[in-house]
């Protein structure tokens, strides 16, 4: 080999290697700035809930779960995931804890549906504030597929709401969505014969 080809080949070697990094304030500076958008955009996001949380404060606080409920029709085991203004399966209620994901355990007596939530509070929705229920698919930031959420539409302190349950066992469901409508029905048709 000639000398001028072990230069150029020795070149083409040193090009290979990587260059080293010298401007740590620069990388510092950049990771910094990073970790401080990302804290701001969790605040917002904070802030957000708490407005939205704010703008809810008229609504009442819920009903409490007795501590004697009655002879259970229907029970189920599961999930909550929201309440939401009637209709609008966007518009999450964040007041009084609504607005929390959790596990859940619903039983529908004659007295209403309690939802037990460990780790959130818990909640009656009466018989006398049922309206319907149904399957859907989504609610408040959650999808599911088809008929894979129970919904169900009551009343509370004037505002029509809609909460979302799904059950470990969706077969459960369409017996829910019949005891419920059947409750209401029972309950509005005795109210008009009065």
């Amino acid at each position: 080999m000639t000398p001028l080809i072990q230069l150029a080949a020795a070149a083409a070697a040193a090009d290979q290697k990587s260059a080293e990094v010298t401007d740590w304030a620069g990388r510092l500076g950049w990771v910094a700035g990073l970790l401080l958008f990302i804290t701001l955009v969790y605040w917002l996001m904070r802030q957000g809930w708490k407005w939205r949380g704010s703008l809810q404060s008229g609504l009442p606080p819920l009903p409490e779960v007795p501590e004697t409920p009655g002879e259970p029709t229907l029970e189920l085991s599961g999930r909550y995931h929201g309440s939401t203004t009637a209709g609008q399966w966007l518009d999450r209620i964040v007041a009084h804890g609504l607005g929390t994901r959790s596990r859940a355990e619903l039983t529908l007596t004659d007295a209403g549906i309690s939802v037990v939530r460990p780790g959130a509070d818990d909640f009656l929705i009466p018989a006398a504030a049922l309206r319907e229920a149904r399957l859907d698919k989504g609610i408040a930031g959650k999808v599911l597929t088809e008929g894979g959420l129970l919904v169900v539409t009551w009343e509370h302190g004037g505002t029509l709401l809609d909460s979302g349950f799904r059950s470990d066992h969706a077969a459960e469901h369409a017996a829910w969505v019949e005891a419920i409508n059947h409750l209401n029905t029972a309950r509005t048709t005795e109210g008009t014969a009065r």
